[in-house]
C-alpha cells in the first residue's frame, strides 16, 4: 500500500505545455489511494481542460475565486482548500508561477491558496533550458527551499522549444515516486522494527478437533496496520483468522499452535525494537494428541491438559533494549492482576481489557482499555473503535522514543 493512500492532495496546475501531464499525474495519485482536488491558473486551461481533470480526480476543478456564470454561487475559499490538504503539489510550476510564489504576487486562486497553506508544499518546475538556468530562477529555487517548500527537480530531455536539456517537468511516475520516498523518510517509526502477535491459537485434541478461543485477531491486525502506516517494519505473527493485511511493510507469519507462535516470536525477538503481544494464546493444551479422530463412545470424556509456554514471560526474560507491551484480559481485580503481570513478565506497558466493560472483548469492533506502565502510572481510555485503540498504542511507542 502506498504511503499516499488516504492522503488529501491539492494539485496546482499552472500554464505551461507540461500541463498535459497533469492528467496522468492525477490518475496516478488516485491509483495510489489519494484524494485529489485540482486548482488551475486561468492560463493552464489553455493546455488541459478542467473537465479532464475533474473526471479523473472525481472532484470539481477550480480556477477562480467565484463562479462568473452564477452570481449567487458561494465563492471558492482559498483558506478552506489550504486547510483541507495534507500536502500541496504544484506541477507544472512555470517560471511565472514560481516568481509569484517567491514574491507573494497574489493575483489568482492558486497563489492565494499556496500562501495560505500550512501543509508541506512540493513543486515541480517546468520551463525551457535557459529559463531554468537563469539566475533569477535559481535564486527563486533557493528562496522557496528557505520557505520550507520541496523541489522535485526537473529532468533532462527534449523541450517544447526543440532544445534538449534540463527544464523538462519530472515524469508523473517519478513525481509520485518522489512524494512516496520523501514522505516515507519522514514517518515517525521509519527504521523501527516491530513484532506484533494476533489472533487465537488452536491446540489440537486430534486431527479434527482443537481447543481455542473467540479471538478474531482484529486488535493485533489494527496495531500492525497502524505501525506500518507510520513507517515501521512489522512482523505480524498471527494465529488462525480470516483477516488479511496487504502492506509492503508487513511480513505475515501464520501459525496455529502456541508452540508455533512461541518459536516464531523467539526467532524474531532479538532483532526488533518493539514487541506487542496482542494474541489470545491458549494457556493450556492437551497433554496427548490422538493420532486418529476420537470416536464418540463413553458418556464422559476426560482430556488431560498441560500448560503452554508463556510467550510474553519468556520474551521478558531475554529482553534487552526492546519496548515490550502485553495485553491483559481480566474479569476481577483487574488493576492488581495487571500490575502483577507487569512485574512477573518484565513489561514496559500493559493494555488492560475488562470483560466487565460493555463493548470490550472478543468479536467486538470496539474496545475499552486502560494503559498501565512499568511505573504503575494508570491511564484509563474511553470506549473506542479498535482502530483508534491501535493508534493510542502506537502513540505510547512514539512517546517512548520521543
Amino acid at each position: 500500500m502506498s504511503v499516499l493512500s488516504g492522503k488529501k492532495i491539492l494539485l496546482g496546475v499552472s500554464g505551461g505545455i507540461a500541463a498535459y501531464k497533469s492528467a496522468i499525474l492525477v490518475r496516478l495519485l488516485i491509483k495510489a489511494g489519494a484524494q485529489v482536488k485540482v486548482i488551475m491558473t486561468p492560463a493552464a486551461k489553455d493546455f488541459v481542460t478542467p473537465l479532464t481533470l475533474s473526471t479523473l480526480s472525481k472532484n470539481p476543478v477550480y480556477s477562480s475565486f467565484f463562479n462568473e456564470e452564477d452570481e449567487n454561487a458561494e465563492w471558492n475559499n482559498h483558506v478552506d482548500f489550504a486547510l483541507w490538504a495534507d500536502l500541496m503539489l504544484i506541477a507544472p510550476a512555470t517560471a511565472n508561477t514560481l516568481s509569484k510564489m517567491v514574491n507573494g504576487n497574489c493575483d489568482n486562486l492558486l497563489i492565494a491558496t499556496y500562501l495560505s497553506a500550512k501543509c508541506p508544499v512540493y513543486f515541480a518546475p517546468a520551463m525551457d533550458l535557459d529559463m531554468y538556468k537563469h539566475p533569477s530562477t535559481l535564486a527563486g529555487f533557493r528562496s522557496l527551499r528557505d520557505f520550507g517548500n520541496i523541489i522535485i527537480p526537473a529532468e533532462k530531455g527534449e523541450l517544447a522549444s526543440g532544445l534538449s536539456g534540463e527544464g523538462r517537468m519530472a515524469e508523473p511516475e517519478n513525481i509520485v515516486a518522489f512524494l512516496e520516498k520523501d514522505l516515507e523518510s519522514k514517518l515517525p517509526l521509519k527504521g523501527k522494527k516491530i513484532l506484533v502477535t494476533a489472533g487465537p491459537t488452536y491446540e489440537a485434541i486430534d486431527p479434527v478437533r482443537f481447543i481455542g478461543n473467540h479471538s478474531t485477531g482484529k486488535m493485533g491486525f489494527d496495531i500492525a496496520k497502524a505501525a506500518a502506516n507510520l513507517g515501521a517494519e512489522v512482523i505480524l505473527v498471527s494465529g488462525p483468522t480470516h483477516l488479511q493485511l496487504k502492506n509492503s511493510n508487513v511480513t505475515l507469519e501464520s501459525v496455529t499452535s502456541a508452540q508455533e507462535m512461541y518459536d516464531t516470536c523467539h526467532r524474531y525477538f532479538k532483532e526488533v525494537d518493539v514487541a506487542i503481544a496482542a494474541a489470545a494464546v491458549a494457556d493450556y493444551k492437551p497433554k496427548n494428541v490422538a493420532a486418529q479422530k476420537i470416536k464418540k463412545s463413553d458418556v464422559s470424556f476426560v482430556i488431560e491438559l498441560e500448560k503452554t509456554k508463556d510467550i510474553l514471560a519468556s520474551l521478558g526474560e531475554i529482553k534487552e533494549q526492546q519496548f515490550l507491551i502485553g495485553f491483559a484480559l481480566e474479569t476481577e481485580n483487574e488493576i492488581e492482576h495487571a500490575k502483577q503481570k507487569i512485574q512477573k513478565k518484565n513489561l514496559d506497558l500493559i493494555v488492560l481489557n475488562s470483560l466487565n466493560d460493555k463493548g470490550a472483548g472478543f468479536g467486538q469492533p470496539t474496545n475499552k482499555v486502560t494503559f498501565i506502565d512499568k511505573n504503575f502510572v494508570i491511564t484509563p481510555m474511553d470506549l473506542k473503535s479498535k482502530e483508534d485503540v491501535a493508534a493510542d498504542i502506537i502513540n505510547k511507542i512514539l512517546e517512548h522514543y520521543a
